[in-house]
């Protein structure tokens, strides 16, 4: 099995330059007022009923819409669901997968020490939900 690579903000957007994928999968709505300019959303949570709930799909998704080759960046709010994700993503067989530890906001290094976000990296941001790159948009994706 592969090994996720654990990325700061700054890794990550570096990678983006040499072609990997970042993939925000925090919930549409979140990903709509802000995220790393370029991303796509497949969210691991949906909006429901009393809160949060599993994205049944997120999987099914990522699997129609991406290459277990590709390079992807799974990155969210704090780093909690993106570790979720690369987890999941790796068990089903994606090879080249980097978990962006530190988040949109903000994350915590294994020793508890906070790590500013993409958000507060100065990386470039985009709000709304760009052409291609929205939920709906990626589901539509054919792997690469």
């Amino acid at each position: 099995m592969a090994a996720i690579k654990p990325v700061t903000p700054a890794e990550a957007a570096e990678l983006m330059k040499q072609g990997s994928i970042y993939v925000d999968v925090r919930s549409e709505a979140e990903f709509e007022q802000g995220h790393p300019a370029g991303a796509l959303n497949v969210p691991l949570l949906k909006n429901a009923p009393g809160g949060m709930a599993p994205n049944a799909d997120f999987l099914t998704d990522m699997q129609a819409a991406f290459g277990t080759a590709e390079p992807l960046i799974v990155g969210c709010k704090a780093g909690g669901r993106s570790r979720r994700a690369a987890e999941m993503l790796v068990r089903a067989g994606f090879a080249d997968v980097s978990d962006q530890v530190a988040g949109f906001d903000a994350g915590r290094d294994p020793f508890g020490k906070p790590l500013p976000g993409w958000s507060r990296a100065n990386l470039p941001v985009e709000a709304g939900q760009p052409a291609g790159q929205s939920y709906p948009d990626v589901k539509a994706r054919k792997p690469r």
